[in-house]
C-alpha cells in the first residue's frame, strides 16, 4: 500500500538505540491489506501485505515494498478521508519491538547490510507476532519490489494461523481522522449545526445482504453539539432541548472531543419498547427510561466526516463508544442483512419498524434520502392541527381535532381525532390552542362537520400531532385515528403525506430508465425537435447513485422555469462527461456542422479568435436537453443578451467564502440588503449551488458593463467598509483566503455565472436556488437545495426570480442615494 502523500518532508534519522520497534497497521481500504512496518535507521521501511504475516511455521505471505514512513506513523489508527489517497479505516493489529536475529553488535547497521542484500532475519516480540521471521527480496525484474514475509519454525509457531480471528489491539484513545493534504485546514465547526438526513418511506424492506438495518425508533430526532466543552441537543427545527434532557448531559458532558453526533431521544417502556406518548409526558410523570440512541457521527476534531461512507462513519463511532462508560447514551446497534427477518421479528414484539442504510452512502443534511429507508409495522404520519370541536358527554376542554397536511402548497382536511387523550393531556392541548384561535379556517375548502356538536373553533396552523391510524380511505381520510402526541420538533409546513413507494421503485426506477429493455439510448421529441440522448444509465454523482438520465429528466421538468433566463444568451458550456468526478472542460465554439440542424447560433466578435466565436443560444427545451447529454451538468449564461450585446440585464455580486464559516457568507448577504434598502435599490439573492451567494440587481439593459461594474465594486466596498474583519474586494487568493469575498469583477462581457435553477456538479447535486430574503438566515445552507427537492419547492412557491428580469433600477438615482450614504 503506497501512502507517500502521508509524507511530505523526512524526519531526522535517530542515533542508535538497543530496542526498535514495529508495526502492522490494518488497513480498510479499496482492498483489506495489513502494513508491516519496522523501524530501520530512524525511519519505518514498509511492506504492504494483501493475506496478513502468519504464525504458522513455513507460511509465506507475499509483501510489497512501499514508501519509508515517519516514525511517528507507527501511533497512527483512524480514518484517512474519502479522497485522500488510502482513504479507509486504519487499525493496530500488532506492535512492539523486534531486534535482528543475527547482530554484530549494532543491531540498525546488521538490518540495513540485510536489507541491501535483500534478505532479513527479524526476532518478533510483539502482542501477536512473536519469535524468528525471514522476509527475503523476490529476483523480479519487472517487479522489483516483491518480497515474502515466512514465519521460521521455532518454539512461537503455531500449527494454525488465521488472522481474520485475530481482531486489532484495543485502543483507549479516540482513534484520528488523517488530513493528508499539505496545507489542508481543519474544517471549522458547523454554525449553525446542519439539519438531519432523513429516510425515505418504502414498502417492503430491500433484503439486500451488503445494507444494514436498524431498529426504527419512535422519539425526538436530535444532533448534539458538544464544542469547546459545552453541550447543546438540538431537534430537526433548529430549537435547543439541552435543558429538557438534563439527565442526558451528565454523560454527554464526558466527551473531551468537539464532535457532533446523530441520534433519536426516547422514552422506553417496561417492555423496553420506546412510546412517544411517554415521552411527551416525560416532564411531568417522569414515567419510563429516558435514553438517547446515537447512530451517527458527522463532525469530529476539525473534520467534517458527512463526506465519509455510512460504513466508516460506523466504525468511527464503535471507537467513540469504546472509549466512554455512557449509562444513559447508547449506540444504536444494527446489522448488516437480513432485513425481512429482522422487520418482522420487531414488527412481532411491538417496535415501530426498521431502517434500511446504503452502507456506502454518504450523509446528506436536510435530504429525504433514497440511501436510508424506512419501513413501518404502523400506520403513522404527522398531521397539522387545524381546530378542534366542543366537547360531547362528560369530556373537558374539547371533543376532537381537526387535522390536515399540506398538498401543492395547500392544507387538506385528512379528518378528526377524539382518541388518544387523557385528562391531563386535554388540559394541556386546551392551554396551546388557546394561544392559536382564529376566526377563519386554515382551509382553503373547510370541511363540513355535520356529526360535530356547534361550531368548529379554528386554529392557526402551527401545531403538529404525531397520528397512529389504521389505513386510508379513498376519499384520503384516516381510519381509526388515536393521537400519539405533539411533534414539537417538526415545522407544520413540512407535513405532507409521505405516500409510501414499493422499495422497487425507490432503488430501481430512475425516470429515463423504466424501460424494461433498459435502453441506455434514447430519441426524445421536445419543442417539437428530436433530441437524441446517450448512456442515460451513467452515473455522474457516484455517492448519490444520479446518472445522467436524472440530470436528463431534471432539466425536462424544470425547463419552463429556467429558460426565461436563458432566452437569447450565449452560453459558455462546462462539460461533464464522465460526471462530477470525471476531467470537464469549456466548449464556448460551436462547430456548426456538428450540432443538430434546428439548434440557434450566433457568432460574436473575440479578442482570442479573429473568426468570431459560435456560441449556441438556448431557447428551447430541445436545446437545454442537448446541453445535457453534452455533460453540461451547469448551465452557464451571459448576463447579457446577443441582440444588446454590450448591455447586462442585472448587475450581480458573486460572494465566495475562503476558508470561512458560511454564516458569514449569510451576515455579508445580509448587509448588503441592508445598503440596498437604504438606498432604496430592490435586490434578490439566490445560492450558488456551491459554497457561495449570489445577490442579483435588475438593470433591464439600460446600461453597460463599464456601467455595471463600476456600480457593484462601489456597493462592495460599501458593504467591505461595514465588514472589514469578514470580507474582502480583493482579487489575489493569497489576500482573502480566510474571508468572504464580494466579487463585483463578474461584471464584464463574456463572464457566466450558474443560473437560477442550474445544477452544480457538487455532492449532492445542489441546485443554485433563489431565495426569500427571510430565508437567508444562519439556517440556511446551498445543500439544501436538489435536483430532488427544487420542483416540489416551484410548486409551493413559484418562480422567485422572475423580478430580476422586470423593470430596472435607476443607477443615477441609486447612486445618489448612496452619496447621501456616505456623507
Amino acid at each position: 500500500m503506497n501512502q507517500s502523500t502521508a509524507v511530505e518532508t523526512r524526519p531526522k534519522v535517530s542515533r542508535r538505540k538497543t530496542k526498535l520497534t514495529f508495526v502492522v497497521q490494518k488497513h480498510h481500504t479499496t482492498r483489506l491489506h495489513y502494513d508491516f512496518r519496522v523501524e530501520i535507521g530512524g525511519l519505518l521501511k514498509s511492506w504492504a501485505i494483501p493475506k496478513g504475516p502468519s504464525m504458522k511455521a513455513g507460511e509465506k505471505r507475499l509483501a510489497f515494498l512501499v514508501e519509508d514512513h515517519p516514525l511517528e506513523y507507527g501511533k497512527f489508527y483512524g480514518i484517512i478521508p474519502e479522497g485522500e489517497y488510502g482513504a479507509g479505516l486504519v487499525e493496530i493489529w500488532d506492535k512492539g519491538t523486534y531486534k535482528p536475529t543475527f547482530d554484530d553488535g549494532d543491531p540498525e547497521k546488521s538490518l540495513l547490510k540485510m536489507m541491501e542484500k535483500g534478505d532479513i532475519k527479524l526476532t518478533m516480540n510483539g502482542n501477536r507476532l512473536k519469535g524468528n521471521f525471514a522476509l527475503f527480496h523476490l529476483k523480479n525484474k519487472e517487479k522489483d519490489n516483491q518480497w515474502m514475509l515466512v514465519k521460521k519454525p521455532d518454539e512461537f509457531a503455531i500449527d494454525d494461523f488465521n488472522i481474520e480471528s485475530v481482531p486489532p489491539l484495543k485502543t483507549k484513545e479516540l482513534p484520528q481522522v488523517e488530513n493528508i493534504k499539505e496545507g489542508n485546514p481543519p474544517e471549522p465547526f458547523p454554525d449553525p449545526l446542519p439539519s438531519p438526513m432523513l429516510a425515505k418511506l418504502v414498502t417492503g424492506v430491500i433484503n439486500n445482504p451488503a445494507w444494514i438495518y436498524e431498529m426504527k425508533l419512535d422519539g425526538y430526532r436530535i444532533l448534539c453539539s458538544r464544542k469547546n466543552g459545552q453541550t447543546e441537543l438540538v431537534s430537526r427545527r433548529g430549537n435547543t432541548y439541552t435543558a429538557k434532557y438534563g439527565s442526558i448531559l451528565e454523560d454527554l458532558d464526558k466527551i473531551e472531543e468537539n464532535v457532533i453526533l446523530d441520534g433519536e431521544v426516547v422514552v422506553e417502556n417496561s417492555r423496553g419498547i420506546s412510546d412517544f406518548q411517554l415521552l411527551q409526558n416525560y416532564g411531568t410523570t417522569r414515567k419510563g427510561n429516558l435514553k438517547y440512541y446515537v447512530f451517527d457521527i458527522l463532525y469530529l476534531n476539525g473534520h467534517n466526516l458527512m463526506s465519509f461512507p455510512l460504513l466508516k462513519r460506523k466504525e468511527l463511532l464503535d471507537f467513540f463508544f469504546k472509549k466512554y462508560d455512557f449509562k444513559r447514551v447508547f449506540k444504536l446497534e444494527f446489522q448488516a442483512g437480513n432485513g425481512k427477518e429482522l422487520f418482522k421479528r420487531l414488527s412481532d414484539e411491538g417496535f415501530e419498524g426498521i431502517i434500511a442504510k446504503d452502507p456506502d452512502g454518504v450523509y446528506h443534511p436536510g435530504r429525504r434520502s433514497e440511501l436510508w429507508l424506512k419501513i413501518k409495522s404502523t400506520m403513522m404520519q404527522e398531521a397539522v392541527i387545524c381546530g378542534f370541536t366542543d366537547p360531547q358527554g362528560g369530556r373537558k376542554y374539547f371533543g376532537s381535532i381537526l387535522l390536515g397536511l399540506y398538498e401543492n402548497g395547500k392544507l387538506r382536511y385528512i379528518g378528526n381525532c377524539g382518541t388518544g387523550f387523557n385528562d391531563a393531556s386535554l388540559r394541556e392541548l386546551n392551554e396551546k390552542f388557546s394561544l392559536y384561535i382564529t376566526d377563519k379556517s386554515p382551509f382553503p375548502n373547510p370541511p363540513k362537520l355535520s356529526w360535530a356538536k356547534g361550531k368548529p373553533t379554528w386554529l392557526k396552523p402551527e401545531l403538529v400531532a404525531k397520528i397512529k391510524f389504521m389505513e386510508w380511505s379513498n376519499e384520503g381520510i384516516m381510519r381509526a385515528p388515536v393521537f400519539m402526541g405533539l411533534r414539537e420538533d417538526k415545522n407544520a409546513v413540512e407535513v405532507i403525506n409521505e405516500t409510501t413507494e414499493s422499495v422497487e421503485n425507490v432503488r430501481g426506477k430512475k425516470s429515463l430508465q423504466e424501460d424494461s429493455n433498459k435502453e441506455k439510448n434514447k430519441t426524445l421529441t421536445l419543442s417539437g425537435k428530436k433530441v437524441n440522448v446517450t448512456n442515460v444509465t451513467k452515473v455522474f454523482w457516484p455517492a448519490e447513485g444520479y446518472t445522467k438520465g436524472d440530470l436528463i429528466q431534471y432539466y425536462t421538468e424544470v425547463s419552463s422555469y429556467i429558460l426565461p433566463y436563458l432566452k437569447d444568451r450565449p452560453q459558455s458550456l462546462n462539460r461533464h462527461p464522465n460526471g462530477i468526478k470525471g476531467p470537464n472542460f469549456y466548449h464556448k465554439d460551436m462547430d456548426v456542422e456538428q450540432i443538430p440542424q434546428w439548434a440557434k447560433t450566433i457568432k460574436l466578435e473575440s479578442k482570442t479568435n479573429e473568426d468570431g466565436i459560435d456560441y449556441l443560444i438556448c431557447n428551447d427545451t430541445a436545446t437545454l436537453i442537448y446541453m445535457a447529454n453534452l455533460g453540461c451538468i451547469e448551465i452557464n449564461p451571459w448576463h447579457s443578451r446577443y441582440k444588446k450585446p454590450d448591455n447586462p440585464d442585472y448587475v450581480m455580486l458573486d460572494l465566495d467564502p475562503g476558508n470561512i464559516s458560511f454564516t458569514d457568507v449569510v451576515n455579508t448577504a445580509l448587509v448588503i440588503k441592508e445598503i440596498c434598502d437604504e438606498t432604496g435599490i430592490q435586490c434578490y439573492c439566490k445560492t450558488s449551488g456551491a459554497t457561495g451567494l449570489h445577490i442579483y440587481i435588475p438593470l433591464g439593459a439600460a446600461y453597460d458593463y463599464e456601467q455595471s461594474k463600476t456600480f457593484a465594486e462601489i456597493l462592495a466596498g460599501i458593504a467591505h467598509k461595514r465588514l472589514p474583519s469578514t470580507t474582502s474586494i480583493e482579487r489575489p487568493v493569497s489576500k482573502r483566503k480566510d474571508k468572504v469575498y464580494i466579487d463585483f469583477l463578474q461584471n464584464r462581457k463574456g463572464q457566466t455565472i450558474a443560473a437560477p435553477y442550474s445544477v452544480r456538479p457538487r455532492p449532492f447535486a445542489t441546485v443554485s436556488a433563489p431565495l426569500l430574503w427571510e430565508e437567508v438566515n444562519h439556517q440556511l445552507r446551498p445543500e439544501m437545495f436538489t435536483i430532488k427537492n427544487i420542483l416540489q419547492r416551484l410548486e409551493k412557491l413559484g418562480d422567485l426570480w422572475r423580478p430580476v428580469l422586470g423593470k430596472d433600477i435607476s443607477v443615477i438615482k441609486a447612486l445618489k442615494s448612496i452619496e447621501r450614504l456616505s456623507d
